[in-house]
């Protein structure tokens, strides 16, 4: 049976149908209600069970729980025991079991028989046995073996499991032979982290005293709808607004801005400025954090608008630099000064530092992928962050956090035994995502060349052809994912072989040769997730909750053993003997013999310092074996450690927090070393202004922009809604009928916001149909008069815009006609190079408004 785009769909409809998964199959109750967070209630076990896994439909990836009722998911809530999501989920947490009863889920292996592949082009795909899929892939494998180019092999993951993914992330490229392979993480929000990592030592997610806080400063982000822990922020944020002060700063009205007590509408990009000028008020009028800053040494305040200070005049505590920084930077930042860059008032600016002074140390600086992820956002990161550490905000009751200390897990067996001579080989080489080229420092941990850089991926396909010749990729779809799209549909039109391990036909699976069908993990699949919030790191587990409906398989674990199978048949048998011989039941000691019991005795050892501990652990009360632990579904390690890297014990090069990073500067010297150059040069051929000394302080960095303002005049502006399942949702009745949730948004359609005063220039009124063209492309959508967002920019929800998910997402699937237009596909390939993080933020990319 040949399965054309329609008669693949005309097919999940009919099994949708005999198997009643869609809304009406499964909705007791008004379908608005289950976008009400609900609190863990007691529940009858006769009707069903609450089972618990976890959601990963945003990276705060939280414990839930699913009701299952003949074998058939119903209802999902928090877990009673979180206590970083309360017992809730956020609306995406209620989206599981549409995404999971999916009628356009992929449902058997298939085989793409078309060989010509582009948008639009008819794959025309067969659908084959996991048998005969697993043969051609590992067939492909071995002739790159036999060959001696294992590196040609190219291994890409989106969404993983913290744990289970290491076997196919970490030992899979290991143990074949290629050091080609790379997550997806730099498109999401890698260059956030340069904030504290570079003047804090800690490359990480922050966490933060929600509870205790009294000043909440959310900039360029909104944990209301996005950006993790929105569970917590949800459920702390009217206490916040009650006793203390809330401060957005966004360009759009986001959810927390509607609610604020003070909205910056910024002029996107000039993030460092803003901060620059709250920094020079609350310098100037004294209103920084002594206990961890320090103080002049005769008690009077120095810091006059204008005027350098003496840096010897100065007693630091915790922290190393603030004169220089002073010096280099601040004096001049005047709140006129940051009026004129920013367009923020400069009496709203003053208002804004004293209040933010006024709620010190108790004041959060919460900043967003919105701040950083923008040409030139490791400086704009530098200078946001760094305002946490003026108001002495680090690591204190109602402050900053760094991730708490979580439960113990264990490591996977080493593989060093199973690396023959070709896969060392293969191992070694350049990798073709560009990292540590001398225009690409990506300076993770503050080591050149240790940052991923995914969008890259793309250009180093294209520049050289050859060298993938087998692509693999898993719960990804770059085409859709990463700006500068276009280049993913010509680099994968050229790989010779790919393989995509998905639960959904996307855009990407469009250019596949072999199609193999993943297991949902929130509900089909094992592994143990890690992460933290609200003090407390925790390990939660996915489990087969539900019956299978198609014959999908996790693509970490069961789809590594049946693939390694199949290497070992065919001569390979290095991948099968690591996994049959190291793995042992922790419970049993016998090894696996299934590919299903694999999966779960991967997750038993994983998490068996938890549930079978000699000792009684910190945190939660004791887990009594692997049979309670499933029943609990999580563990939380203990209470977060207050001023931890008070005292000298910051992971930075002076050990303090540094206004002046020296950690930064080591970084820079050595890749310009390598380079037989300077700082100077590094930061010119990467895109960056700073020059001198001023390269390590945090400062701002003028908006790198992409067209003329002539040419194209609206800043554009992409964000994130609170229904987006990491771009997965999009097929969903729900996400599609509730995206008027999103300020601004209209259900079942896809809208570029617009100020009324521009719309008027333009003499365009809501309801048009308008073309949206920047130096990368054109897309179409509905136009929207809106006056939250300011003059001069456009905001555009991300996630519309699909022509290959599926029958929702697209307009029309069978056709490849999307649903609106999708922001990538006009945002322009660039990154900020200091980190390799993808630019998508801040309004780099000028674009023009036309009626179509």
């Amino acid at each position: 049976m040949r399965l054309t785009r329609r008669t693949f769909i005309m097919a999940s409809g009919i099994s949708a149908g005999a198997l009643m998964t869609g809304c009406a199959g499964m909705a007791q109750a008004p379908l608005h209600s289950a976008l009400i967070p609900r609190k863990a209630k007691p529940s009858s076990p006769a009707t069903g069970d609450w089972v618990a896994s976890t959601c990963q439909g945003c990276t705060q990836w939280c414990a839930v729980q699913i009701y299952v009722q003949n074998g058939r998911a119903t209802r999902v809530r928090g877990n009673p025991l979180s206590k970083t999501n309360h017992g809730y989920c956020c609306p995406r947490g209620h989206l599981i079991p549409q995404q999971m009863y999916d009628p356009d889920r992929i449902k058997v292996p298939m085989k793409r028989t078309n060989p010509a592949k582009g948008r639009g082009i008819d794959p025309k795909f067969v659908p084959i046995t996991w048998d005969e899929a697993l043969n051609i892939v590992a067939d492909k494998m071995m002739e790159l073996r036999k060959a001696g180019e294992p590196e040609k092999l190219v291994y890409m993951r989106g969404r993983y499991s913290p744990t289970s993914t290491d076997l196919l992330y970490g030992t899979l490229p290991k143990i074949f032979g290629t050091g080609q392979y790379f997550s997806h993480s730099a498109i999401c929000a890698e260059a956030e982290k340069m904030g504290p990592g570079l003047t804090q030592g800690f490359f990480g997610y922050r966490d933060y005293d929600l509870s205790k806080a009294d000043c909440l400063v959310c900039w360029g982000t909104d944990p209301l709808a996005s950006n993790r822990m929105v569970p917590n922020v949800m459920n702390q944020f009217p206490a916040i607004v009650k006793r203390g002060t809330v401060i957005a700063v966004d360009p759009r009205l986001s959810n927390v801005a509607a609610k604020a007590h003070e909205w910056l509408p910024i002029s996107p990009g000039t993030d460092g400025a803003l901060a620059g000028a709250i920094a020079h008020v609350l310098l100037t009028e004294g209103l920084w954090n002594k206990e961890f800053v320090g103080d002049f040494k005769d008690g009077k305040n120095q810091f006059v608008a204008g005027k350098a200070v003496d840096e010897a005049a100065f007693a630091e505590k915790e922290t190393f630099g603030l004169v220089k920084w002073w010096n280099l930077e601040l004096k001049d930042q005047t709140p006129a000064w940051g009026e004129k860059e920013s367009l923020i008032p400069a009496a709203q600016i003053v208002r804004v530092a004293r209040a933010m002074g006024k709620a010190a140390p108790k004041t959060v600086v919460y900043m967003g992928p919105g701040v950083a992820m923008t040409p030139r956002g490791t400086y704009a990161a530098m200078a946001v962050y760094a305002l946490n550490g003026l108001l002495g905000s680090i690591d204190v009751e109602g402050g900053v956090w760094q991730s708490p200390s979580g439960p113990p897990l264990a490591a996977f067996p080493k593989a060093d035994a199973y690396v023959d001579d070709i896969a060392k080989k293969g191992s070694t080489g350049k990798k073709l995502d560009g990292r540590g080229a001398k225009d690409m420092p990506a300076m993770m941990n503050a080591r050149p060349g240790s940052g991923v850089v995914t969008n890259n991926v793309a250009n180093g396909m294209l520049k050289d052809p050859g060298a993938c010749k087998v692509f693999i990729s898993s719960w990804s779809n770059f085409a859709f994912s990463c700006t500068g799209a276009d280049r993913w549909e010509k680099a994968l039109a050229k790989v010779p072989f790919f393989v995509h391990m998905v639960p959904n036909a996307s855009e990407m699976t469009m250019f596949a040769d072999i199609v193999l069908p993943s297991t949902f993990n929130s509900a089909e699949g094992w592994s143990i997730v890690t992460n933290m919030g609200n003090g407390y790191a925790y390990a939660s587990i996915q489990q087969g909750a539900v019956k299978r409906l198609w014959d999908v398989k996790q693509e970490e674990t069961e789809v590594m053993w049946l693939l390694a199978e199949k290497l070992k048949a065919k001569g390979f048998a290095n991948l099968f003997d690591y996994y049959s011989k190291e793995f042992k039941d922790p419970e049993t000691g016998k090894a696996p013999t299934t590919a299903l019991e694999f999966s779960e005795i991967a997750a038993k050892m994983t998490s068996a310092p938890i549930w079978k501990a000699k000792e009684p652990l910190k945190g939660d009360a004791p887990i009594n074996g692997w049979a309670d632990f499933r029943k609990k579904g999580m563990f939380s390690g203990p209470k977060y450690t207050l001023k931890k890297g008070w005292g000298g014990k910051f992971a930075t090069v002076t050990k303090r927090f540094e206004f002046y990073s020296e950690t930064l500067k080591k970084g820079l010297l050595e890749h310009a070393k390598k380079y037989e150059t300077t700082p100077d040069d590094i930061l010119a051929v990467s895109g960056y202004v700073a020059r001198g000394e001023v390269a390590f302080v945090p400062h701002y960095e003028t908006v790198k922009r992409h067209g003329s303002v002539g040419d194209y005049p609206f800043a554009f502006i992409d964000y994130k809604s609170r229904l987006n399942r990491e771009g997965r949702s999009q097929n969903t009745p729900w996400y599609q009928e509730f995206k008027k949730v999103d300020p601004g948004d209209v259900s079942w359609t896809d809208v570029v916001k617009m100020n009324p005063v521009d719309g008027a220039k333009l003499g365009l009124k809501s309801g048009d149909t308008v073309k949206i063209t920047s130096v990368s492309g054109t897309i179409s959508c509905e136009l929207k008069l809106w006056e939250g967002v300011r003059p001069g920019t456009v905001a555009k929800c991300y996630g519309q815009g699909h022509w290959a998910y599926g029958r929702v997402a697209a307009k029309d699937f069978a056709k490849a006609i999307p649903r609106g237009g999708n922001n990538n596909e006009i945002l322009v390939d660039d990154y900020d190079r200091l980190s390799g993080a993808t630019a998508r933020n801040g309004g780099f990319t000028g674009v023009r408004i036309q009626k179509a």
